[in-house]
């Protein structure tokens, strides 16, 4: 399978057209849709230089608890010495276009679409895009919260192509996850995959669960359950949904249908507020 993904480019849509969106903010989930990916929602942030994103996820009381997430646009010759200002933060970055260089140390890593990395908490790191196209790519954070026993995780420079997806059991094949760190390490407390259907695949059941959710779409479209509304999404959509959020979803075709997905994972729920360390 060769993989595809999507990766907005910005642009305002024309005078001559008629506001027919399908964004949508629940208490329980929002919908980006690919057409609010507009040159005036792009934010800027201190270090980067020729860069932009869109901040599609970040923490509010009562909704988002754990992380953020940007889609970022580095252009040739941009890019950071010094990404990340919170020590506390974690990294997983996801590449989507472009082969920006990836610095740890004094090792250059040249990324490409597909790419995952993971960059634990307090990790020196910088990006740069020496090519001739825009870089593009997943920026998602999340303070790593520490646990008895457990040392923090290694960086981690992977990539898609490489891992193969994992069948979830009884669907035929319909549906695999591509899995980028070990279930069973409990010293990660965030996981990003990919999710794929393929056409006519199903999730059966409403999944209602404490992990709460970022699900970018790669590639393909579906109808998806999310509380009580079926919602119509496509290649360039987000969604967002707080812990217990019911979801299920069809996926449409005609060919598979694809999401990056982040959760939180492996750690005691949060008592009184704050994480206390």
């Amino acid at each position: 399978m060769t993989a595809s993904y999507y990766a907005p480019k910005g642009g305002l849509p024309p005078q001559t057209q008629l506001m027919t969106g399908r964004a949508v903010f629940t208490e329980a989930y929002a919908v980006l849709p690919k057409g609010v990916f507009s040159d005036i929602v792009t934010s800027f942030l201190p270090g980067w230089h020729k860069t932009r994103l869109w901040m599609i996820a970040r923490p509010m009381t009562g909704f988002s608890e754990t992380f953020s997430q940007y889609v970022m646009e580095v252009e040739p010759g941009g890019g950071s010495d010094r990404p990340e200002i919170d020590e506390a933060a974690q990294s997983v970055l996801f590449v989507t276009g472009g082969h920006p260089i990836l610095t740890l140390g004094t090792e250059a890593h040249e990324l490409r679409p597909g790419s995952y990395v993971y960059l634990p908490a307090g990790t020196g790191w910088a990006m740069k895009n020496l090519g001739s196209e825009p870089a593009r790519f997943h920026w998602i954070r999340k303070v790593w919260e520490p646990a008895p026993g457990l040392e923090k995780p290694e960086v981690l420079i992977l990539n898609e192509a490489d891992i193969a997806p994992a069948p979830m059991p009884d669907t035929n094949g319909a549906w695999a996850t591509t899995r980028f760190v070990d279930p069973a390490d409990l010293r990660h407390d965030m996981h990003v995959t990919i999710v794929t259907f393929q056409p006519g695949g199903v999730i059966p059941f409403e999944e209602t669960h404490v992990m709460e959710h970022g699900l970018y779409v790669l590639q393909g479209r579906a109808v998806y359950k999310l509380n009580q509304d079926w919602v119509e999404v496509e290649a360039g959509d987000f969604m967002w949904l707080r812990a217990f959020c019911p979801q299920a979803c069809y996926a449409a075709g005609p060919g598979p249908f694809r999401y990056l997905l982040y959760k939180d994972v492996n750690r005691h729920a949060k008592l009184g507020g704050t994480f206390r360390r």
